[in-house]
């Protein structure tokens, strides 16, 4: 497939050819964004999808009919992507525009505009866990090795190359550089912080929450709709939510699933005591001067 063994160097962060070019990615720099528009930003395996539902169904007061009908990289589009600028609808409206990049990227475009932020952050070792499988399935990234070697390189922002000879920086970046660029933005944007813990453990409340940041007030059977449509049972078998529509080729739904689990604290059956405990250190180093609080479990 086109790109698939492609590496692009952007902002001091390497990303897959497959999907980003050094065209789109400046568009993605360059773009302007204008009030109303939505952007829902994350670090990879962090609740994006679940976002991208959950915005589809508040605008639609929880009619799930284009949610079945329409892909969600179509509804919420990937400003990075090679396909952003033929996919926008430039129309009245809300746009809901998804990004994984870095803050220092897109943070002063979104300065000069009333655009609306919602950032989703997930505890860094079930997102560790989910980002190895989503590596074993999609095949423009690059081989993982065991996830031990993983972990390691999850940590330290680095991975190995497919030889096992070389390091290179790990694509998408440092969660921990991530997550801390954004959440240094609450003063400078218009945006919000959920957390996909919280989301786990009330989902409604959750819901309601974004709507009172868009200022998109719903009746409560219409909130009923949403919650109900964005439960992970039933987006899990929504073609146009779990990535099945993805040939083969690209993304092997037989080494994992896109939409493998979406739990809270499955990184406790794949850390040994070990592990933990340095995670745990490296996590108390490199968020030493951040205060934001992370749900390590739901018990």
């Amino acid at each position: 497939m086109d790109r698939m063994d492609v590496t692009e160097e952007f902002a001091g962060i390497q990303l897959p050819g497959h999907l980003h070019t050094p065209q789109s990615l400046q568009y993605a720099q360059d773009f302007q964004f204008r009030e109303g528009d939505v952007v829902i930003v994350t670090f990879p395996k962090s609740g994006t999808t679940w976002m991208q539902e959950i915005l589809t169904l508040i605008y639609s007061k929880g009619d799930p009919a284009i949610a079945k009908s329409v892909p969600n990289w179509v509804r919420a589009p990937w400003l990075e992507h090679t396909y952003f600028k033929d996919t926008l609808k430039d129309e009245e409206g809300p746009r809901i525009i998804t990004t994984h990049l870095p803050s220092d990227t897109l943070a002063p475009a979104l300065q000069k505009s009333k655009a609306k932020v919602i950032y989703i952050v997930r505890n860094p070792k079930d997102v560790a866990v989910s980002f190895y499988y989503f590596h074993k399935m999609a095949k423009f990234l690059p081989e993982t090795g065991s996830f031990p070697e993983f972990l390691e390189c999850f940590l330290e922002g680095k991975e190995f190359s497919a030889d096992k000879k070389t390091q290179n920086k790990l694509y998408y970046g440092s969660w921990f550089d991530h997550v801390k660029g954004w959440y240094g933005q609450k003063k400078n944007l218009d945006i919000i912080y959920l957390t996909y813990e919280n989301m786990h453990k009330d989902l409604r409340r959750s819901i309601k929450k974004v709507c009172g940041f868009l200022g998109c007030p719903m009746y409560s059977e219409e909130v009923d709709k949403v919650e109900q449509h964005c439960r992970f049972s039933v987006m899990s078998q929504n073609v146009m939510v779990n990535y099945t529509l993805i040939p083969t080729e690209i993304l092997d739904h037989e080494k994992s699933k896109f939409m493998r689990k979406g739990v809270v604290g499955d990184w406790k059956n794949h850390l040994t005591e070990e592990q933990n405990e340095n995670f745990n250190r490296i996590y108390k180093e490199k968020m030493s001067d951040c205060d934001l609080q992370i749900d390590w479990s739901l018990n």
